[in-house]
């Protein structure tokens, strides 16, 4: 067997060469993964909408105008109703909808948008009649504890674990008591009543 001879300085060079060139893609590495930890940690600030809502539009859908009469369309978050257009019970979802929060001062706390520009967020009421320090109705879950929409699974990690919680006991109890849409034994769900008519509507979060 012969063995190639390569001179010592040789290899340090070549060693040196591949560190000084590799040690700017190894720091642009070390950067991008102490981003990522960053914003992994980072907490999420949740931002809060107060006004009056001045439109129902469907039965997860509202307009809330705010002090400086600005426009603000709030997709409820963790709910999806019946399509007000053509779905069965999609009508009476609306009109739950507006019983619950037409004309009423309303708190969304919201963190996200959706593809649509959207506000995606909780929408919270004061009780009706109380007057000081009122504890606030959450929307979305009378919705779904009315049998008026279903809680929106796909979109469950969205929620706080409470939240997702409470929403998915308010379906099973509204199913088991056969309120609202429940009242068939196998409601088609908006998003699968979106795809089967292929309707270009903007309600679900699933087109956003």
């Amino acid at each position: 067997m012969t063995w190639a001879y390569i001179p010592v300085s040789k290899v340090m060079f070549a060693a040196n060469e591949y560190l000084r060139m590799a040690l700017p893609i190894r720091l642009q590495i070390l950067r991008l993964l102490a981003l990522i930890l960053a914003l992994a940690t980072a907490p999420v600030f949740a931002d809060t909408l107060r006004g009056k809502v001045v439109r129902v539009p469907d039965g997860d859908t509202v307009t809330v105008l705010d002090a400086q009469r600005q426009q603000h369309r709030v997709r409820v978050k963790g709910i999806d109703a019946p399509e007000a257009k053509g779905q069965s019970f999609g009508q009476r979802s609306k009109e739950n909808l507006i019983r619950l929060a037409a004309g009423r001062q309303v708190d969304v706390v919201w963190d996200m948008r959706d593809r649509y520009g959207r506000i995606v967020g909780k929408v919270l009421v004061s009780q009706e009649g109380c007057v000081g320090a009122c504890p606030k109705v959450d929307v979305g879950l009378r919705q779904i504890e009315a049998g008026m929409a279903w809680h929106y699974k796909q979109y469950a990690a969205d929620q706080t674990p409470e939240d997702r919680r409470r929403y998915a006991e308010a379906e099973e109890s509204a199913r088991a008591k056969r309120l609202g849409l429940w009242v068939d034994p196998k409601p088609v769900p908006p998003w699968t009543w979106r795809r089967q008519t292929s309707v270009n509507v903007t309600g679900g979060l699933d087109e956003r």
